[in-house]
């Protein structure tokens, strides 16, 4: 089951607001009442060697003494907005959970993606709240497929009103065929052969499988929405499989890797840590 983290934020958040205003509006100035009474009710409540000192020293702490909700609440609340704020409006970190992406991404690689690049969304809703540029071709990006709620990244091959061909294995936009140069000879364990692909003037290495063939694939890319392709090119279920992705569905743009970890029986690495190409 996946977990709607940013749906939770702004719940706890809210939670926490509340559970705060409530304190400082309504418990505090009954503490702060209470204590001016009994200031009252000791007249040598300022001599602590007294006892009434003693006696008002012992009650205003009690007194001064949040609940535990509250108390947890001062201490987590601020966490929690900062988390909140960064995650929604700045970078959010993902892992890449299939070869799909590969020989960019890697199967536990740790990402870093741009949550304000193509303009500031509210969590949860993601409505567009401030528009600073639009995706371009050759990003990487993260987005929700149409009629699935589940993260995915890939590359973004096809603007709005472009004319997307996929035959031979081999991309052409608008009509222009996208150079593919060979950069290795030797076919890995896979089956796969890796090439040098120049998307219009973006240069990134993709995988094909050999021992594959792929269907003859075309498309005119309607306003609003993107075609994505994944880099592993024979496999990667992408828009030619689920169709294009509304500009609405957009998370953000991935940027940079900051770790590779692929499981628990092997330890973090540091060394695939750098920018997206």
């Amino acid at each position: 089951m996946d977990i709607n983290l940013p749906l939770i934020l702004v719940i706890a958040s809210f939670v926490g607001m509340i559970i705060y205003l409530v304190d400082f509006f309504m418990l505090r100035p009954k503490r702060v009442a209470a204590l001016s009474v009994l200031k009252q009710q000791l007249p040598n409540w300022a001599d602590s060697d007294s006892k009434d000192g003693l006696v008002f020293e012992k009650s205003a702490e009690k007194l001064n003494t949040d609940h535990w909700l509250v108390r947890e609440t001062k201490s987590l609340l601020p966490i929690i907005l900062v988390v909140l704020i960064l995650r929604s409006f700045i970078a959010e970190p993902f892992q890449i959970p299939s070869s799909s992406m590969e020989p960019t991404l890697l199967v536990g690689d740790f990402i870093l993606v741009n949550k304000f690049a193509y303009g500031l969304r509210l969590p949860v809703t993601r409505t567009k709240i401030i528009n600073i540029s639009e995706p371009e071709r050759g990003d990487v990006m993260v987005f929700f497929p149409p009629n699935d709620k589940r993260y995915f990244i890939k590359r973004i091959i096809g603007l709005p009103g472009d004319l997307i061909e996929y035959k031979n294995k081999q991309l052409w936009v608008n009509g222009e065929a996208q150079s593919m140069v060979l950069a290795q000879q030797d076919i890995d364990v896979l089956k796969r052969q890796l090439y040098v692909e120049n998307l219009t003037g973006v240069e990134h290495d993709v995988y094909q499988t050999v021992t594959r063939s792929a269907k003859p694939y075309q498309i005119l890319v309607k306003a609003d929405h993107y075609f994505m392709m994944g880099d592993n090119r024979d496999n990667s279920h992408d828009s030619r499989y689920w169709g294009t992705v509304p500009k609405d569905n957009i998370v953000g743009k991935a940027f940079a890797i900051w770790m590779h970890w692929k499981d628990w029986s092997s330890l973090p690495s540091f060394s695939r840590v750098g920018s997206i190409k």
